[in-house]
């Protein structure tokens, strides 16, 4: 059983939409599709896959700007995010427009609660609801691949934005130290924006969260 991605910078913003399959049965999932969906069914294609879900971890619109097309296209169901990030779906028309982007509000064909657990062929995603950033914002973890895609929630060297309505410090700060840096050091993990690192990497020099700030 092995784990394979791609990442696809997307949108202005440059966020990390990745691609993510199973070798084994070659099934794939989109994590993040904001945007620039040539791009995104360019590498599907180009790779063989078929497309099994879309993942969505948070409803900003350089992460879910392109959903409801890609779905609409594909037939591939929405999973994610959280329920509580309702007003960021609904609030995306607004968004993209604002913004110059194209896209549209979607109705996940479902919703994700901390604990729950999305396969994807062989492999099987655990679901770290991680508020902060955004309420409902959602992390995926393939534990035996020492995977994690993160989102918005922690950057290499850094930490998620919290000046967003309903956006809160401490509960980030929480469910980063909480939640995802307990899983492991050796977990590599795709942020929504710049390069990759490690929970132990962050542990050891994200000024933010580090445990030597907590002592």
């Amino acid at each position: 059983m092995a784990l394979e991605f791609k990442i696809i910078p997307v949108t202005p913003f440059a966020q990390n939409c990745s691609v993510v399959w199973c070798t084994e049965s070659n099934l794939a999932a989109v994590i993040d599709p904001g945007g620039d969906l040539d791009k995104v069914i360019g590498v599907i294609q180009s790779k063989g896959l078929e497309l099994d879900k879309i993942l969505i971890t948070h409803a900003h619109l350089d992460h879910a700007g392109g959903t409801a097309e890609l779905a609409r296209v594909t037939g591939a169901p929405i999973i994610g995010p959280h329920r509580d990030d309702q007003f960021w779906i609904d609030l995306l028309p607004e968004q993209c427009r604002q913004f110059g982007f194209d896209g549209d509000s979607f109705t996940p064909d479902q919703w994700l609660n901390h604990g729950d657990r999305v396969p994807l062929g062989n492999l099987s995603f655990d679901v770290v609801h991680c508020p902060g950033h955004t309420p409902g914002h959602v992390v995926f973890v393939e534990k035996t691949q020492q995977f994690a895609a993160v989102g918005d929630v922690i950057f290499q060297g850094s930490i998620g934005r919290t000046d967003f309505p309903k956006s809160n410090p401490q509960d980030l700060l929480d469910s980063i130290r909480q939640r995802l840096l307990p899983l492991g050091d050796d977990i590599r993990f795709i942020p929504g924006h710049g390069p990759m690192s490690t929970f132990g990497q962050e542990r050891q020099t994200n000024p933010f969260v580090a445990d030597s700030r907590f002592g």
